[in-house]
């Protein structure tokens, strides 16, 4: 019974959102996998303008989906440092700077 108890209790800690500060670049889903992108700012407000949904790609090409756009999308292009908790490859955002 307790090793069950255990595996129940490790199996919830791995979904569990953590608070963090998340550097990068706010882009543009479609572009982030271009390095290129990171810094344009033109492209980026271009982009998701059209659709495309902003995301945070970090120095090391993580990309990471943003769930509260309307917090991200006017630093498009920009660099940022975002606080908030991450969940898979979704960030809650609480603060960005």
């Amino acid at each position: 019974m307790n090793k069950a108890i255990l595996a129940f209790a490790l199996a919830s800690l791995s979904t569990v959102a953590v608070a963090a500060e998340f550097k990068g670049y706010i882009i543009d889903e479609k572009c982030s996998k271009m390095a290129s992108m990171k810094g344009d700012v033109d492209c980026a407000n271009k982009c998701i303008k059209a659709g495309s949904p902003a995301v945070l790609v970090t120095d090391a090409g993580k990309v990471y989906k943003i769930a509260e756009q309307d917090k991200v999308v006017p630093l498009a292009g920009k660099q940022v440092t975002i606080t908030g908790k991450a969940k898979g490859d979704t960030i809650s955002v609480d603060n960005v700077k």
